[in-house]
């Protein structure tokens, strides 16, 4: 950043569901940097509570499969600052299961993270924003497994396909709120969750990593730097007046055919 730029989020007031690792954790330590005020949620004391004494971020230890806890995040956000300018739903759920192996357990866990908390965590901010009468930005941090996803990932892609039109219902319904809304379909991502997740579903080694990268196009995986200063570009005015957009973040063209 140049000595004569302005922060993107000077003196905002951001609130990070899903915060403390992955990248969530990218998106906190970008938003910190572009001069945000930070409040970030997520289940592991230990992660969080390095990350905050990392950033000076403040953590909320939270269970977002409690919706009420969902809501909370937002009134966590609103007791420390005054108020919530911006809100990033980053936690995920991806365990595996497929239409036929999944059981009810499983897909409940899917949507009580993947769709019903973001949807309380929105609605208690958009409630603030609204009774303040002042502008505010949300992203979703969404799927490419929204256009389908693989088989094994049944029950991940119904819930990550229900936040897309979430998000885009929210984005109309509040776009005369000055509230923007809009969605990341990211792909395939370099994250500490998706390493354990390749050694507990998918038996793969040391070298997973270079492997997968040989396989996409642009020879890596996502990285979650690069996710983060997209989100941060997102919630800032810079972005301009879109909202409604579900963006793929990815290297791989949906409804593209060789």
């Amino acid at each position: 950043m140049g000595l004569l730029e302005t922060p993107l989020l000077e003196n905002l007031v951001v609130l990070v569901n899903g915060g403390s690792q992955g990248v969530g954790a990218g998106i906190v330590r970008a938003a910190v940097r572009e001069g945000a005020n930070v409040v970030f949620t997520g289940r592991r004391a230990d992660l969080g509570e390095k990350l905050a004494a990392d950033t000076g971020a403040r953590f909320v230890q939270t269970d977002l499969s409690d919706p009420a806890q969902a809501r909370d995040s937002a009134v966590q956000a609103i007791d420390a600052h005054g108020r919530v300018d911006c809100l990033v739903n980053a936690a995920g759920l991806t365990s595996r299961g497929s239409l036929l192996d999944t059981t009810p357990e499983l897909f409940d866990q899917h949507m009580a993270i993947n769709l019903r908390a973001p949807f309380f965590a929105m609605q208690a901010a958009v409630a603030d924003m609204t009774a303040r009468k002042a502008p505010g930005t949300i992203v979703n941090i969404i799927s490419n497994c929204a256009h389908g996803g693989p088989p094994h990932l049944a029950p991940y892609s119904a819930a990550k396909a229900g936040l897309g039109g979430l998000t885009r219902n929210a984005a109309h319904a509040h776009r005369w709120d000055r509230i923007r809304i809009n969605g990341l379909n990211i792909g395939w991502t370099d994250t500490e969750g998706e390493d354990a997740t390749q050694r507990a579903f998918h038996d793969a080694g040391d070298d997973w990593r270079e492997k997968a990268a040989r396989s996409q196009p642009m020879g890596k995986l996502g990285q979650v730097d690069e996710i983060a200063d997209f989100v941060v570009f997102l919630l800032s005015d810079r972005s301009g007046v879109v909202t409604g957009s579900v963006i793929d973040w990815d290297q791989n063209v949906f409804g593209g055919q060789d």
